[in-house]
């Protein structure tokens, strides 16, 4: 009974010891996401397209990518002026991957977000897992489409009406 006690404490051991080679990398600070980031703004997310699915490797499961639409409401760095749009790209990860390796944006959702230069310059995709910081305002849905070419549209806006 002893000797179990011993082998099961040398196995927890040697779990816990392992473990941190699959930990999170820790997140970049504000300064190193502001140096890496090749846009930070506040943006507004119109729609997020489910583009693909690709079947994991390790794992087998059909994991969506995905494609939103910002509207760029104010710029802290980069080229480009309020009111453009901008496109962000990002693939899922399977459901056994512990921590938040993507970034995932919601329609409806005003957030502010590190973005980095797709090579090519169609797209931007997030500069790291803490790329995007609190919600300024909570997105409509939380619900990402899953089948190629659906498309989840964020509520229009309501316009700011003035007295005649």
């Amino acid at each position: 009974m002893r000797l179990y006690a011993i082998l099961s404490a040398l196995l927890l051991s040697v779990t816990l010891i392992s473990t941190p080679a699959r930990a999170l990398p820790a997140p970049m600070s504000e300064q190193e996401l502001m140096e890496k980031s090749d846009l930070v703004a506040l943006v507004r997310v119109l729609s997020v397209t489910c583009t693909s699915l690709t079947k994991d490797a390790a794992t087998g499961e059909e994991l969506p990518g995905y494609l939103a639409q910002l509207k760029v409401l104010e710029v802290k760095k980069g080229e480009v002026k309020p009111g453009a749009e901008v496109l962000v790209t990002w693939r899922a990860v399977p459901k056994s991957i512990v921590g938040p390796w993507t970034v995932d944006y919601y329609p409806g959702e005003e957030v502010v977000t590190h973005l980095t230069k797709r090579s090519g310059g169609a797209s931007y995709a997030s500069t790291w897992w803490n790329a995007k910081g609190d919600d300024v305002k909570a997105p409509d849905t939380r619900d990402l489409p899953l089948t190629p070419g659906e498309s989840v549209v964020a509520k229009p806006e309501k316009q700011k009406q003035t007295p005649l």
